[in-house]
């Protein structure tokens, strides 16, 4: 017979194939095309790529439809050709780790947690020490409340607190000063930022942004991965150093641009407003590459001292914004000591929990997320799916 058959394996294909002869002109460009692939996906020693392309040497494929299918194929199983399995697993127990830094709210303390209710909805979690500490601070009438009429007691505003949204924005305000000059509240930004019920709803009041974890209050920030495509076609991620007087994780390393939500601001400006003030990004580059990338969320318990622990609540709306390979982010605000760019190499390292240049938690997230959509861990390995679960902890509303 003039037929040749090849025998690929099946969790490859799922079926053997069979080759003409008026095929096998296609051979030499596959082979080269699948090593090269594995090559840029993988790390294996040169005794495994051999070994790969001695397997895939008797077989090429009918049309260029199949080729491209089969790439796609290699894309979600590369591991499992070169002997990566172990190597990815490590990788995504490490992922797992960071991920779930995010999300700590032990059981003790969860056992003390109550709502925060407006007009009866809850718009927060607190424990109950903040829920005390806060019905104690009101500088003349009360302004909170715990409702214990109910099965669980309730944090909530009294009636002094007033029923209108300045009202009430200017009642909570003087509690949280009063925290800020008991040196309690830290960090204080004049920045205010929507209570609401969910992100398209109306806010119920404002709050001072250093003040939202001590109403447990769903926050929202704006997080973009800066993307350059290298001339061999890999994509790197530009990342930034935070400064070391950063209040917050001096001298870590940064999304390109992030920032929170603040209220009167849309999405798209919010991130215009932020590539400019922390990294010099004009708006029309943002403009021109900018792509919305999804959410993710988390909840987790943070002590800030004084016997007291806050529940931050985030949600993160993520970007991807393709970037010219000659563009370079300038430091403008201060708030950022370097620029520099990791490839994917560089970004799986950086997940290992004993990794010693490590990024803000939450920048974690967005990063792994990317990754997956990307499709540098393949849904072979076990723990993916409780990856893209715990990506969305939180609350998305």
């Amino acid at each position: 017979s003039n037929m040749k058959v090849a025998l690929f394996p099946s969790f490859l294909l799922g079926r053997a194939c069979a080759f003409t002869p008026a095929v096998l002109q296609h051979q030499t460009s596959l082979t080269h095309d699948i090593t090269r692939f594995v090559h840029q996906r993988t790390s294996s020693s040169s005794t495994n790529l051999q070994r790969f392309s001695s397997a895939i040497a008797p077989c090429t494929f009918p049309s260029t439809t199949t080729t491209a299918r089969s790439l796609r194929t290699f894309s979600s199983i590369h591991s499992t050709m070169t002997g990566d399995i172990e190597s990815d697993k490590e990788v995504m127990q490490d992922m797992l780790y960071r991920v779930r830094e995010c999300n700590r709210i032990p059981l003790h303390i969860k056992e003390t947690i109550m709502d925060f209710a407006v007009d009866g909805v809850r718009v927060g979690k607190v424990t109950k020490k903040v829920a005390d500490l806060l019905c104690q601070s009101s500088p003349s009438s009360p302004v909170f409340d715990i409702d214990s009429s109910g099965d669980r007691p309730v944090l909530v505003l009294t009636e002094y607190a007033g029923s209108t949204v300045d009202a009430r924005t200017e009642s909570v305000m003087s509690v949280m000063t009063h925290l800020k000059d008991e040196g309690i509240i830290t960090g204080w930004r004049d920045e205010l930022y929507p209570l609401a019920t969910g992100f398209y709803n109306e806010p119920l009041f404002f709050v001072e942004r250093a003040a939202a974890p001590f109403l447990g209050m769903l926050q929202y920030g704006v997080h973009i991965n800066g993307l350059v495509k290298t001339q061999d076609g890999e994509e790197e991620m530009w990342i930034a150093r935070r400064s070391a007087t950063k209040s917050q994780y001096p001298g870590m390393t940064d999304q390109i641009v992030a920032g929170g939500q603040p209220a009167g601001l849309g999405l798209m400006e919010n991130v215009l407003k932020e590539c400019q003030e922390e990294a010099g990004i004009p708006d029309e580059l943002t403009l021109k590459g900018i792509k919305p990338a999804g959410a993710v969320s988390y909840e987790v318990i943070e002590d800030i001292g004084w016997e007291q622990s806050l529940i931050t609540r985030l949600v993160l709306f993520t970007y991807d914004l393709e970037l010219p390979s000659d563009f370079q982010p300038k430091v403008v605000d201060g708030e950022v000591e370097e620029f520099f760019r990791w490839g994917v190499d560089e970004q799986l390292a950086a997940m290992a929990r004993d990794f010693q240049d490590p990024m803000k938690p939450n920048c974690y997230l967005c990063v792994i997320d990317y990754l997956l959509r990307k499709g540098q861990i393949s849904p072979e390995v076990p723990g993916y799916l409780e990856l893209l679960r715990e990506l969305r902890s939180g609350d998305c509303v």
